[in-house]
Parts: C-alpha cells; sequence; structure tokens
C-alpha cells in the first residue's frame, strides 16, 4: 500500500484529498513504455528532483523486453558548464544571504550551451529515440512531448535526502542555500517552462512514488482542471515540524504522521507548495497547484485576475503552538520592499484567526507606546550577540488570545503568535519573507543558531503601530449581519493594507452565497462537517478544519451544515476595489 493509500483513509481530516479525473490514469513504466513505442521520436521533459535514472532504467528495460530498438539522448548533457551557470545565477542568489535572494527572470533555455545541442547525434532510422531530462522539448518542436511533474513535498524529501541538486549543477548544497535558489531560480525557470509546454503537453506523469510512475493523457489534465475550475478544488495539504511547533494537529488531524516531534505548519493552500491529486479507480496522479491557474486562471480567479494573473493571491496555513513555543518576534516586507529586494509582485500581508487556544496564551502584536526604536534594536542586537534573553514586553504589545477573534498584520507591522495556539494565518500568497529579530535565544532543530533579520526588519517596521492605535486599527471588529433566525453573516474586516476580506458564515442548517466573480477560500473552523453543493450540481463533504475553494465561475453555492451544532465557515476573497 502507498503512502497516498494509506493517509487516504482519514476519515476527520483528509490528508490527501482526490478529484476525479476525466480520463484514465495509467499506472507502470510497462504502460509508459508500451506508449513510447509507437513512436520513433519522443521527447520526455520534467521538473527538477525528478529520478531520471530511475525512469531511463526501468524504461529501457520494458522497450528490451518488447524488442524494441532505441537510443537515448540526455539533454541535460547540453548544461553549460557549473561555472558559466554560477555567473548567469549569481545576480539573483543573494550573495551570503543565507535566506533571500531575488526572483529570476531567466529562461531554462539559458542555462543550455547551443553548440552541445547542436552537437548531439542523428536520428537513427527505423530506431526510437528518447530525448530525457529538463528542456528536452527544445530538442524538437513538434515531437510528442511527455513532462513529468513533481510534488514539492516529495522535492524537498529528496533534498534533504541529499539526492537532488540544483539547476544545472551537480553539487550538493546545505538545505537552506539549495532551497533559496529553488525559490528564487530554479521555480521560477521551471514554472515558466511548464506553462509554455501545457498546451502541447500529451502525456503528463507524476513520479513520486519509488519504483512506478502514473500517467494520464494531457487532454484529459485540461479537461479535469477545466471542469474543477467552475466547480471546487481542494489542495494536498502540507505539513512540516519546527522548532515553536505544537501537538495540536498531531492530536486531531486523522491520518497525519506521528513520528515526527511536533508540526509547526500546515500549507493548506499556497500556491507554490501544494499540489492537486487526481484519481481513477485506484490510481493517482498529482500535479502542482499551478496548473489549474495555468488552464483557467481567469475562471479560477475572476475579476481578480486582470491583477493577479496566474498568480492566486490568497494563502491559508496553520500555526501551531500547543504545547510548543512562541514564534519569533517579527515582521515582513512593505511592497515597495518586496519589489526591490526579491523581485516579488505582492507582499507578505497577514491575518493570525484563532481557530483554537488554550487559557492565557498570547498573541503579540504591535510596539508599546513608549518604544524608541534605537533602545530596541540595541537591545536585539545584543541579545543576538551574547545568548542572553530579553524582557520583549518592554517594547511588543501582548493580547489575550480569543477563539474566533481576527488579528490584523499588515506588513512592518511587529507580531507573533505565542505558545498554545492554533492560528489559521489567512494572507497574501507570499511565505517566504519573514524577518526575525528575536527568537527567544534558541537554536533550530538542527542545533545551529536560526538566523536573524534585523537590518531587514529595521527596513520595514512600522513604529507609528503602537499603543492604543494598535488596539483601534489592528483588532479587527466584527460586524453582525442576522441572515434569517439561525443564520449569519459576521464580517472580521481587514486593513486597509490587506487587499484580502475576511467574513464568517455561522449557521444551523444551511447557507447560501454567491461568488459575485471572486474565488473564495473557505474552512470550517467550528462544527463537524459541511456539505458543499456547487451550481453545476457538484456535491462534497469537507470536515473540521479543511480548505477548500470556490472558483469565481461556480457562480455560487450552498453549504449544509451536517453536525449537531452550530456551523462556523470562514470565507476570504479579494475585495472589490482592489482587483
Amino acid at each position: 500500500m502507498t503512502e497516498m493509500e494509506m493517509s487516504i483513509a482519514s476519515t476527520h481530516y483528509t490528508i490527501l484529498p482526490t478529484h476525479q479525473a476525466k480520463g484514465t490514469i495509467y499506472n507502470g513504466y510497462d504502460t509508459f513504455a508500451a506508449l513510447l513505442g509507437e513512436e520513433k521520436l519522443y521527447l520526455l521533459d520534467g521538473y527538477i528532483g525528478v529520478n531520471w535514472q530511475e525512469v531511463i532504467e526501468a524504461v529501457s528495460a520494458e522497450l528490451r523486453l518488447k524488442d524494441i530498438d532505441f537510443d537515448l539522448i540526455s539533454f541535460e548533457d547540453a548544461w553549460k558548464s557549473e561555472t558559466e551557470i554560477e555567473i548567469l545565477v549569481s545576480p539573483y542568489t543573494g550573495g551570503d544571504d543565507l535566506l533571500f535572494g531575488t526572483k529570476t527572470d531567466l529562461s531554462l533555455i539559458d542555462f543550455y550551451e547551443p553548440t552541445k545541442i547542436n552537437s548531439f547525434p542523428p536520428l537513427r532510422e527505423g530506431v526510437l529515440t528518447i530525448v530525457y531530462g529538463s528542456g528536452a522539448s527544445f530538442y524538437n518542436a513538434d515531437a510528442p512531448l511527455l513532462y513529468i511533474d513533481l510534488p514539492k513535498t516529495t522535492l524537498i524529501s529528496r533534498m534533504r535526502k541529499g539526492q537532488i541538486s540544483n539547476l544545472g549543477t551537480k553539487e550538493i548544497r546545505d538545505t537552506k542555500q539549495t532551497y533559496k535558489r529553488f525559490y528564487f531560480i530554479d521555480w521560477e525557470v521551471l514554472n515558466r517552462h511548464k506553462k509554455e509546454l501545457l498546451p502541447r503537453t500529451r502525456i503528463i506523469a507524476d513520479q513520486q512514488s519509488e519504483g512506478t510512475i502514473t500517467w494520464m493523457y494531457g487532454m484529459h489534465l485540461r479537461e479535469t482542471l477545466e471542469q474543477m475550475a467552475q466547480s471546487y478544488f481542494r489542495v494536498r495539504p502540507a505539513f512540516e515540524p519546527g522548532v515553536w511547533g505544537g501537538q495540536w494537529m498531531k492530536q486531531h488531524m486523522t491520518g497525519l504522521d506521528q513520528s515526527p516531534p511536533n508540526y509547526a505548519w500546515s500549507f493548506e493552500m499556497i500556491v507554490p507548495e501544494n499540489g492537486l491529486i487526481l484519481k481513477d479507480g485506484q490510481n493517482m496522479l498529482e500535479v502542482s497547484f499551478d496548473y489549474i491557474m495555468y488552464t483557467a486562471g481567469q475562471n479560477v480567479l475572476g475579476r481578480a485576475y486582470n491583477r493577479f494573473g496566474d498568480q492566486f493571491p490568497i494563502r491559508f496555513n496553520f500555526l501551531d503552538t500547543f504545547d510548543g513555543g512562541n514564534l519569533s518576534i517579527q515582521c515582513h516586507p512593505s511592497l515597495s520592499y518586496a519589489k526591490q529586494e526579491f523581485g516579488e509582485q505582492i507582499t507578505q500581508d497577514e491575518t493570525y484567526y484563532v481557530v483554537d487556544h488554550k487559557e492565557d496564551s498570547q498573541v503579540y502584536l504591535g510596539f508599546q507606546e513608549d518604544i524608541d526604536p534605537t533602545t530596541f534594536r540595541t537591545a536585539l542586537e545584543d541579545s543576538f550577540h551574547t545568548g542572553t534573553a530579553i524582557d520583549i514586553e518592554k517594547y511588543v504589545q501582548k493580547f489575550p488570545a480569543q477563539k474566533h477573534a481576527l488579528y490584523l498584520i499588515p506588513n512592518g507591522t511587529v507580531h507573533s503568535s505565542g505558545t498554545n495556539n492554533l492560528v489559521l494565518e489567512i494572507s497574501a500568497t507570499p511565505y517566504n519573507f519573514t524577518f526575525k529579530m528575536y527568537d527567544w535565544v534558541r537554536p533550530d532543530l538542527d542545533g545551529k543558531p536560526r538566523p536573524l533579520n534585523i537590518d531587514r526588519a529595521f527596513d520595514n517596521l512600522n513604529f507609528d503601530r503602537k499603543g492604543k492605535i494598535v488596539q483601534d486599527t489592528l483588532l479587527s471588529k466584527p460586524v453582525v449581519t442576522l441572515i434569517d433566525k439561525s443564520t449569519s453573516l459576521v464580517h472580521l474586516p481587514t486593513h486597509e493594507e490587506h487587499f484580502y476580506d475576511v467574513y464568517r458564515y455561522d449557521f444551523i442548517e444551511q447557507v447560501s452565497a454567491d461568488t459575485k466573480g471572486q474565488c473564495h477560500i473557505l474552512m470550517l473552523v467550528e462544527g463537524t462537517a459541511v456539505e458543499l453543493t456547487t451550481s453545476d450540481g457538484s456535491q462534497q463533504i469537507f470536515n473540521y478544519v479543511e480548505t477548500f475553494a470556490i472558483p469565481a465561475a461556480s457562480g455560487g453555492y450552498t453549504l449544509r451544515n451536517l453536525g449537531n451544532t452550530a456551523a462556523k465557515v470562514v470565507v476570504a476573497y479579494v475585495k472589490e476595489e482592489s482587483c
């Protein structure tokens, strides 16, 4: 039984949500090789992290069994030298910065040497030639193309095991350096490449399971995504432990791996990290979330597509500090800083929605009225150099965590979640730009000090968010509208700098809503389960703390409460004035 099959048996929280594929999903290298054997030239392109050695060895063995004569060309033999590639990417790597670089505008073809491409041997008459590796599609613009995608969870796992390196290199770097280059360079380059290839991709394959492969025809993939973009979808969540991580998710989410010491994050819907799992009988295939945006982004985002294009603008993720620790004292960059320094087009404007907490849990938010920036910075730097703890409450305000309250964190705001909270972080999509100023003098899970970003933080901190201003402007004030005697709409207003808004439906029986041309992202934050029915008649049950999305093109939907107590469903979408 595979990891997918074991996890999908979850009853209270579905670790691996699936969507019915339109068309057949095939399993195994035998079916894969039979398909290739029907042609005389086949191109096997794919994402970084694909185990090409396994693919080629398995396909070769199957072709030999079928007595098919074939030649192999590794397109990656045409890489530029590693020295040339280092020079090529150096403007985007951030130098000695451990965490941050700048998103590249390079294309995948920039990593190849034209003379090496031109020196590949000619095709032999009557012999199948398989060209494989990232960029193989450049070999011929008309030949049948197979693309192998790889979930980010699998890619990161292979990275941590030292099995993969960065684009065009063989050197295995420190994981932080490898991830930084993934984020700012490799993923940018490869995402643009696979978007360009999508219309001509004959076969899409998933190589996450060792020793086998699943695949389906590209036209069926596109049909499936088109249908999802008019009904609903839920992505595959991803979970990560952390130095401050807690126990709530381990104790409440059925089917979650219990071996890690804690879980700090659950990426419920973060475009760069999540995938969509398609199912046909017992066979499953996962593609990255951005495929639905490349296929039907206009239907997904509606009016917001004009501003955000293929970039899904809102993310949902959990921060779990139950029986864990405090998050670092931190802030996020201004929009101008994010654009200039990192090449991001939107910045990390966040909110904290408290789903659950223990008594006396806290949220750190905004400065004390008497904050002196110079004194604060001196205290932070002294703590960093001496390893001495500081009384952070001399500088930063602390508020009691309240269940179902929304705390507003526009960019530049000092903040942190205290211990014993389960926070739903509703935010703009960027998630990688946290400037830590104080981390409670503790090492990371690897025993090494966690990097701090005091200089970057002070380039962005808003010291006007202090004292009573914080209470007046950063603690959302709910506005309740009664829909009927058992249903209410609760508006949780966000800050003027947030481009998204947050609402909550509280209901006993059911509630209906119109998307009004916007994509709605939802989560059941109280209750057992709800049944979703979309305008096209699609139905799906979602359990407590599961995240799902209703595309703009769906038009409308109904939620029916399946529990014995009132249901509360949080909804976020782009503000009309922000489209």
